[in-house]
């Protein structure tokens, strides 16, 4: 949609839905300044999963409100003053399951703004989305998109996505759990898994808070949340939308499991994390700042042009060009 109609209203775009070098990247979220003349700026955001609502529909909701409200943060934006949106998407709800479904969905918005202080001011339901072929009911998957609206206090401090620049710092902040249920590496192979990404609200607002802060104090040269593909593939995309190569070793994840394969803390999908690119100059104040919440340094950015990952033994177990990666992201778009 972003690439055939114009999102732009009267040029008040500040971070546009693609970004980096080539202006082709993926942005976490999108921030406008309605008043021309003003400084301040409207951040919209959003978040989906329907493959976790297949098995719980519970953190399928509660995982939408998490990645929307990520996104506000990863453009530099804060919890201070967000509004909710739901849309649901669902089948027949005087099916049990359907509507325990819903039911369980709901519980999830309602923790969940509680929980982040983010009230859910309107949204819309679709129900009964349902076909029959013979004797057979055919189901859309619960799917709950979630948007957030956000007040940015002051637009020239709005963040972007893309690696910045070379001898740069990577972090990831955040935990990562055996989280692959749902998630996107499970879909390529064909699987669905059982360990949906959950959600703590009180480490996740406490993670967010600490970013918003070192966002607005200058310290991010880049930030980037974690969602399908996991760290693998926000940090490729980091690479590939800045033009540079980034090494990354698994070995400096914190993990909130003990996990020993390289290939799942790779692409684990669990929920509030972010990339997070940092100048040398301001890695001893980053790192204050984050001391109240898990962070690893993972590697640096580089000039190669390649991805690189090293994995828990030290061994390369990744090594990609970025143009190959981002052809392979573009590619399906192109049409």
């Amino acid at each position: 949609i972003i690439r055939q109609y114009d999102h732009e209203v009267q040029g008040g775009s500040v971070v546009k839905p693609l970004t980096g070098i080539g202006n082709d990247g993926p942005s976490d979220a999108s921030v406008t300044r309605p008043v021309l003349h003003s400084d301040r700026g409207v951040i919209i955001s959003c978040g989906i999963n329907p493959r976790y609502g297949l098995i719980d529909p519970y953190w399928m909701a509660a995982s939408a409100v998490d990645e929307a409200l990520r996104n506000q943060i990863a453009v530099g934006g804060s919890l201070d003053r967000v509004a909710l949106l739901d849309n649901f998407s669902w089948g027949n709800p005087d099916v049990p399951e359907r509507l325990g479904a819903l039911v369980r969905a709901a519980k999830a918005c309602h923790d969940a703004s509680t929980a982040y202080g983010c009230p859910f001011i309107s949204g819309k339901d679709s129900l009964n989305n349902e076909y029959r072929v013979g004797d057979k009911t055919i189901s859309i998957p619960p799917t709950l998109l979630i948007s957030a609206m956000g007040i940015m206090s002051d637009v020239r401090k709005a963040k972007t996505m893309d690696a910045k620049g070379v001898g740069s710092l990577i972090y990831v902040v955040g935990k990562t759990f055996d989280e692959l249920g749902g998630s996107h590496y499970y879909l390529v192979h064909g699987e669905i898994g059982c360990n949906v990404p959950r959600v703590s609200f009180v480490d996740a607002r406490c993670i967010m808070e600490s970013l918003s802060g070192a966002s607005r104090k200058g310290l991010l040269r880049s930030i980037h949340d974690c969602s399908e593909g996991g760290i693998g593939v926000a940090c490729a995309e980091m690479a590939f939308a800045g033009g540079l190569g980034i090494e990354i070793d698994l070995s400096h994840v914190p993990l909130g499991d003990p996990i020993e394969r390289d290939d799942k803390i790779l692409f684990s999908e669990s929920n509030t994390r972010f990339i997070v690119e940092v100048g040398e100059r301001n890695r001893l104040q980053f790192e204050a700042e984050m001391r109240n919440v898990p962070f690893g340094l993972l590697g640096t950015v580089d000039d190669s042009g390649d991805f690189v990952v090293k994995g828990m033994t030290g061994k390369v177990v990744v090594s990609a060009d970025i143009a190959g990666l981002k052809e392979a992201w573009q590619k399906p778009l192109r049409w």
